[in-house]
């Protein structure tokens, strides 16, 4: 099995509670780790062989560009696309961050985490 990981992918969304958040935006990052088998395609280098980090990219894009009032819900529908677009994906592991969120505080980013399997 491997790993690819996606770090830092930066996206400008409206996601939030806040009515001001949907027409004012914010910057996000988000971190994609997914578990898959990588033994053939370190033997036979072709992309047919592997998980093609082109397509998970414009798939967190895509989704980051629905707005959402959760980040949770953002970060859901991004797994539930990978494991129903790229079936050799065994698991998920994803952080969505909030950069500068409007919370009343002086704070760098507010972060959700989640993992998932393929059941």
């Amino acid at each position: 099995m491997g790993i690819i990981k996606l770090q830092n992918i930066r996206t400008f969304s409206f996601h939030g509670c806040l009515e001001e958040e949907s027409k004012i935006g914010s910057d996000y990052r988000v971190g994609l780790e997914i578990k898959t088998d990588l033994r053939k395609s370190a033997v036979t280098d072709d992309l047919n062989d592997t998980v093609d980090y082109v397509l998970l990219n414009r798939i967190v894009v895509e989704e980051m560009a629905i707005r959402s009032k959760l980040l949770e819900h953002v970060a859901n529908r991004i797994i539930i696309r990978i494991f129903k677009e790229i079936a050799s994906v065994s698991r998920i592991s994803l952080s969505v961050s909030k950069l500068n969120p409007p919370i009343g505080g002086d704070v760098e980013a507010v972060t959700i985490e989640m993992e998932e399997y393929r059941t």
